[in-house]
């Protein structure tokens, strides 16, 4: 049973992969707006009710990733007794390498998040989610409430400071290692041990 959910998560992974790699080549070549569902369910040979299956909206085709699950699940795997904020940048080095695979992709997308408004107006939402991910794994390890301020704080704080790096990222053409731009903006947050105290 277990082998057999597997699997079909696997060919669910690959088709959703299949998805997201046509559209991002038809938006390359004919632009975000003038690219229509049709247009890429034809691409990806399904039919446009299979793409709803898989994501909600043509935007989801570009916002969609499986890195905060990753990330929290390593997080979540951490030693007994490791500070938090080592956690935290263990987690993001083994991201990284997953990360650097998928770069060209992750490029593409990250130009389109930035240049398209339909898409820019959905960041927030996504900045959310990845807050409200964090907090429910701080509040697990401290025994606090997951809507403790403090907790919301620090988490949209490291949120705040990942986004930043990706966009500086973006902004020298997916040059380097993108996880070393999150390594230094969370240099940049003076408040950055306190994760060590929760």
């Amino acid at each position: 049973m277990t082998q057999t959910t597997g699997l079909r998560e696997r060919k669910k992974q690959k088709t959703r992969e299949a998805i997201q790699r046509e559209a991002l080549r038809l938006f390359q070549a004919q632009g975000y707006s003038a690219t229509t569902i049709e247009q890429i369910a034809a691409a990806a040979e399904i039919s446009p009710s299979t793409f709803f299956n898989y994501f909600p909206t043509k935007e989801d085709v570009v916002l969609y990733d499986n890195y905060d699950p990753i990330l929290i699940s390593q997080l979540a795997a951490r030693p007994p007794g490791e500070l938090l904020s080592a956690s935290f940048r263990r987690a993001l080095d083994s991201l990284g390498a997953v990360m650097e695979r998928d770069r060209e992709t992750i490029l593409a997308r990250a130009r389109l998040w930035v240049e398209t408004p339909e898409l820019r107006t959905r960041i927030w939402e996504e900045l959310e989610k990845a807050r409200d991910l964090l907090t429910a794994l701080m509040a697990a390890h401290s025994g606090r409430d997951s809507g403790d301020f403090e907790l919301r704080v620090i988490a949209m704080t490291l949120v705040a400071a990942t986004f930043e790096a990706s966009l500086e990222w973006i902004r020298q053409d997916g040059r380097g290692n993108m996880v070393d731009h999150v390594h230094r903006a969370l240099d940049a947050i003076d408040g950055f041990d306190r994760l060590d105290s929760i």
